[in-house]
This record gives structure tokens, sequence and C-alpha cells, in this order.
């Protein structure tokens, strides 16, 4: 029986309502937009993937195309996904929770049990005022990201600044009712400003390392000393399985990536933390791209055990496999979840 798995990024609200319908197996899913599906909720209870950070993205509108305009519209987008999630919730289709309960992977294999999800905001423009904030974590919200591209609030990818004021005040907020910043997607000097004054937890839900990518004029990629950072704060770094992240830039197009370079990219986390206890998954599978864009190896959710086999050949023993498949998250999240 394969190990637990914990991905702590999945766009799954965000995909219905592309049209998907992710209870149905990613095989049985339309193409959208030219991307193959690869998650189903019963891709993941087949691949043991117990545990899930799902996300709540609402999508701006950027060069023309559809996606909101101001926070009310943004908002909107934000409560419809909320509802998504509770309806799967009371049907027990893919069970909220604010803690890490156990789950026999014996019976989560066999389709017995679904999978369990924490709420993760990503981009925080729905958020109008503070009482929005209570809102979505009244609704199971647990954790925050104030940026994709440039928000109210932060600067973003391929848009850097730093937090705005609105963003200084959002960042007490959300310390006070006590959730986790994610700093995926943040531009580098909102990094350094969350860091600076944040009080709670920071993590990087799916961020690749720019030292094994290259130059980064996206602010994508997390710098060596942002890593450093996170681990100082006992954060973790979930990895993205989007090849453009994985393969250094001369050989992006030119080759598949592979899980060989995902696991280059957890070995970078763990040389710098100085241990295996600073690292997980984020793979941000269908986060707008397809099965054409992820490890070769991999065709759904469902075949996220072989990392465990591509750890293995990378020199990491069973216990470190077992830590960063799952352990490493679920273990910050006992912690921290209120």
């Amino acid at each position: 029986m394969s190990l637990p798995i914990f991905d702590a990024h999945l766009d799954l609200a965000m995909n219905v309502m592309r049209g998907r319908d992710v209870r149905t197996p990613a095989r049985e899913q339309p193409v959208v937009e030219t991307e193959i599906a690869t998650v189903g909720l019963p891709d993941l209870r087949a691949g043991n993937v117990t545990h899930i950070c799902a996300t709540i993205f609402c999508e701006p509108s950027i060069n023309g195309r559809a996606g909101y305009r101001n926070g009310d519209e943004a908002f909107a987008q934000a409560i419809e996904q909320i509802r998504i999630y509770d309806e799967w919730n009371a049907a027990g289709d893919l069970i909220r929770s604010t803690g890490i309960s156990p789950v026999s992977s014996e019976n989560h294999g066999r389709g017995a049990c679904a999978t369990q999800s924490i709420t993760l905001l990503e981009g925080a423009d729905g958020v109008r005022h503070a009482d929005d904030l209570r809102l979505f974590h009244d609704r199971g919200v647990r954790i925050i990201g104030l940026a994709w591209h440039a928000t109210r609030y932060a600067g973003g990818t391929g848009e850097p600044g730093p937090l705005t004021s609105d963003g200084r005040a959002l960042v007490g907020e959300i310390d006070q009712l006590r959730m986790i910043h994610d700093a995926s997607h943040l531009a580098e000097q909102s990094f350094w400003n969350l860091l600076e004054i944040a009080r709670r937890p920071v993590i990087a839900s799916h961020s690749n390392c720019r030292a094994i990518v290259g130059s980064d004029p996206l602010e994508r990629h997390l710098s060596d000393d942002m890593i450093r950072a996170i681990v100082e704060r006992g954060g973790i770094v979930g990895i993205n399985f989007y090849d453009r992240f994985l393969l250094r830039h001369d050989q992006y197009g030119k080759r598949r990536a592979t899980l060989a370079d995902v696991v280059v990219h957890l070995k970078h986390v763990c040389d710098l933390a100085g241990d295996d206890h600073h690292v997980g998954l984020g793979t941000d599978m269908d986060g707008g791209l397809g099965r054409e864009q992820i490890p070769v190896e991999i065709e759904t959710s469902a075949d996220l055990s072989r990392v465990a086999d591509a750890l293995r050949a990378g020199g990491f023993d069973d216990a470190a496999i077992a830590r960063v498949l799952f352990g490493n998250w679920a273990a910050f999240f006992n912690q921290h979840l209120a």
C-alpha cells in the first residue's frame, strides 16, 4: 500500500468554474484551453492523496481576458468557490478540515474515505475589508496568499512592488485570526515586507528554486535567501510540478520535465535547510496547465505515488520519503492551525 500524500496546492473549485466536473476522474473531464485534465477527486483517492490544500483562486481580468475587475467581482468569485467546497463537504466528496485527522491509507486507497482539505485563498483582492476576512475564516479559509499578480495589497508575479498600506493592515488582521500566510506569488519586496511584520507562520505552497531554474524576471521563484527565511520561521516550501518552474530556462521547451527534476528542487531545499523537514509537494496540477506540462511519469494525481520511487532513487531513505510526501505538511498544520 502506498504512503499517504499531502498536496498543498490544487485549484479544484476554479476548474469547476472553467467547466470541469472535478468529482469525475481526470480522464473523463473535458480539455479546457488545450489543457488535458490531471486531477479529479477519484484520482486523489486512487493515489492515496489523503490531504490537500484546496484553493480559492479568483482570476483577474488581464489583457482583455475574462476575470474580475474590482473587489466586488473578486469577492463574488470567492464566495462561489466556497459554495462549491461547501457542497462537496456536505456530500462527503471532499472533507473540509481545520486540522489533520488521521486517515487509513488502506481505506483511502480503496475509495472508502474522502480526501480532507484545508482551504487556501490565493490572491486577496476578494477581501474588500476586515468583515470579509472574518467571513472567509468562518467559512473555513485558513491560509491567505496576498497576491497572484499584483493586488491592492501586494506586488506579485510579473508586477513587482512592496506591501501596500492596505496590505500591511491585512497582514495584522490575518495574524489576529491565527491564519497562515502563503508567500507564493509575492513579489520579492512584498515577500521581505511580509517576513518583517507577520507574526504567524509563513509557507510557500507552490514555489520552486530560483537557483535551479535560473534568472527570474517575473519574481515567481524563491531565492536561496527566501527559502532560508521560510525555513528559519519553521515554514514549508511546496514544490510545483509545472515544467516551466522545474527546468532551467535553457532546457524549457526542449524536453519534458521528469520526477528527477522534482527531486532536484526538493533536495535543494533540504540542503539549504540542513534537514528534510521543510519541504513537501504543492503540485498546482490543473492550475492553468495540463498533462503535457507536468513530469512525464504523471498522468493524473493517481500516479503521485511514483514520487516515492524518484525520491528513493535520489538518495532519500524511507523516513525522509514519508516526511516529504506527507509528514512535513501534516506536522506543520497540526502545530499551527487554530
